[in-house]
């Protein structure tokens, strides 16, 4: 009784001082349990400011390892983007902003067989988070290797708040970098695009993009279609540049000019921060009618009516246009006057540069076509056979057709239409070296069959899946993920025999992917060799005698790789033994009833 009352007496004083303990304390990782990284103390920052991680790359191992790399764990990004729910004191919150170039590989190449490396990470602490210590997630990895999660520990201090802001820390959007201004031509509906770019350092959340309506068509020259011109994102990193996609009607009773358009960006700069907000301007071209002459001048000669020739239409042969493809364009070209024709009409197509490098050129070497006549309301179709450039990133291009034509009171008219033609990358992948450990198992049994992928085409494969088929094992698919172009992705797997081979011992996989609009591809197929071999029983004659056990401790994957087809080797010898020595039994059988002399 006194022994008890002396244990609880203990008991009530840990758990009291464990009370008095911060909950922050219990979020520490014992770092000795990596098994490559290590630090030589714990690092510290404050929120909002930059901070540079000095770690250690260790190599204990027997080998060498070559295309070593780390990064910061890129998975967590789910954690980072969980709703209205307050993490910020929460030691698995990640506690970096996201930027562009966050998740960016550290490339240590080779690292000799027990050696280390010194590197560093840098990152921009999130000012919307608590003091006390962060697990910060690492990714290693490996050529040919498995990627390995690590972690360390990180102690992050509030920073001293100031009454000036910080300049670097203020957000700031610009709008239309590297576009040139929007045109359209009524009666066509305007197709186009907005780049806003966050120019801060700052992560923005919950961004909400408003664009200024006006029922003025001296101020606004769009009809008002939609309830709800507002484009969201849930959070712009420092340095991304989004294209914010409009396709809007030109009013009838617009003048050609240009018209400035207002935009209201509400923005956070924390997740729990209040909303803040941002007025710019971004200015758009419209041809329709022009405006009177008011002055009442006298009349100006080059004042006469002529034909408006539009696009009325277009598409590609074949519908989707590759990089580096030959395709043929067919253009609907429509003369959109009521009563003015047009003659004499050539049309020259001049393509997006990039680089000084015309992205559609024609094979033929011309880009020019002449018609004769164009009727009012009339439509004629224009056919041009080019090629997409090999090198042209996946995105929309702009082509454009310079008109010059004549009409009755107008002679050599000169006017400029635009199409904008998607061309996409032809996705490519390669797979590396198979390991199969083993390649020979029984009914059953289970084999490790592992590989890489390698994107070596210049777009994203998105949601890759590999699926082993086959009548030996039993159908099993295993889940890559997204590969970006230039990187690898690895597939490990286990498989279970089924049924023994019978004939060459292939085993079939299907490789597919999504595109960025979610369209799963044809599989792609190829075959690996694996041998399986009838269950192993126990002989008849051995007396329903069970082996004896021993214990013996898993050896993973090398016991997979030797002990099975040294089991099988093993009973193959005792097979062969027995057949000799009954062979021999035989003969001196029979010999001993030839030459019954020969005994004693």
């Amino acid at each position: 009784m006194k022994w008890f009352k002396k244990g609880a007496a203990w008991l009530l004083l840990l758990v009291c001082a464990a009370g008095a303990v911060p909950n922050l304390a219990f979020g520490q990782y014992d770092v000795s349990r990596n098994e490559y990284i290590s630090v030589k103390k714990t690092p510290s920052g404050k929120t909002g400011q930059t901070i540079t991680l000095h770690l250690t790359f260790n190599n204990t191992t027997n080998h060498d390892l070559s295309g070593v790399a780390v990064l910061f764990d890129r998975d967590v990004a789910d954690v980072y983007q969980q709703g209205e729910e307050d993490l910020s004191g929460s030691p698995d919150i990640f506690p970096f902003e996201i930027m562009a170039d966050t998740f960016d590989a550290k490339i240590l190449g080779t690292v000799k067989s027990r050696t280390s490396k010194s590197f560093s990470l840098t990152a921009r602490v999130r000012r919307d988070i608590s003091e006390g210590y962060y697990i910060v997630p690492l990714e290693v990895k490996t050529e040919g290797g498995h990627d390995t999660y690590e972690k360390i520990n990180l102690w992050i201090s509030k920073s001293a708040q100031t009454t000036e802001a910080n300049e670097e820390e203020t957000l700031r959007f610009e709008l239309g970098e590297d576009q040139s201004t929007p045109f359209g031509i009524y009666p066509e509906v305007m197709n186009f695009h907005i780049n806003v770019r966050n120019a801060s350092a700052v992560t923005a959340f919950d961004v909400n993009i408003r664009m200024g309506l006006n029922e003025d068509s001296s101020k606004f020259p769009f009809d008002i279609n939609d309830g709800n011109y507002t484009r969201h994102y849930d959070r712009l990193s420092g340095g991304e540049k989004v294209e914010v996609p409009y396709s809007m009607a030109i009013r009838k009773d617009v003048y050609s000019g240009y018209y400035p358009i207002s935009f209201l960006l509400e923005y956070k700069d924390s997740t729990q921060g209040e909303v803040k907000k941002a007025e710019e301007i971004f200015y758009v071209r419209i041809q329709n009618k022009e405006k009177e002459d008011e002055t009442g001048g006298e009349f100006n000669a080059n004042d006469r009516t002529k034909a408006r020739i539009v696009v009325g239409g277009f598409e590609t042969n074949p519908e989707t246009v590759y990089a580096g493809e030959e395709f043929e364009l067919i253009l609907h070209m429509k003369n959109a006057s009521e009563h003015v024709g047009a003659s004499n009409i050539l049309f020259n197509l001049d393509s997006e540069k990039v680089a000084d490098s015309a992205v559609f050129t024609a094979d033929s070497g011309s880009s020019s076509i002449v018609v004769n006549s164009l009727p009012a309301g009339q439509t004629t179709d224009l056919k041009i056979k080019l090629r997409a450039s090999a090198g042209a990133e996946q995105r929309t291009y702009a082509l454009t057709i310079d008109e010059k034509y004549d009409s009755p009171e107008y002679k050599n008219a000169e006017e400029k239409v635009t199409v904008n033609i998607p061309v996409k990358q032809m996705a490519r992948f390669s797979t590396g070296t198979f390991e199969i450990m083993p390649d020979v198992i029984s009914v059953g049994a289970e084999t490790n069959v592992m590989f890489p992928i390698h994107n070596t085409g210049k777009v994203t494969l998105n949601n890759v899946w590999v699926a082993f088929v086959g009548d030996s094992i039993l159908q099993n698919k295993s889940y890559v993920g997204n590969i970006k172009p230039g990187e690898t992705g690895n597939v490990d797997i286990m498989l279970t025999a089924a049924v023994p081979t019978e004939e060459n011992g292939q085993v079939k996989l299907l490789i597919t992917y999504e595109d960025e609009n979610g369209v799963v591809s044809e599989p792609f197929e190829q075959e690996i060799a694996l041998t399986v071999l009838p269950e192993m029983e126990l002989e008849p004659d051995s007396g329903g005698m069970e082996p004896e056990s021993v214990d013996v401790a898993p050896v993973g994957v090398l016991q997979k790789r030797f002990v099975l087809p040294a089991l099988v080797l093993l009973i193959a010898a005792a097979g062969l033994g027995a057949f000799f020595l009954l062979k021999m039994r035989k003969k001196k059988q029979e010999a001993g009833k030839e030459e019954p002399d020969h005994e004693i």
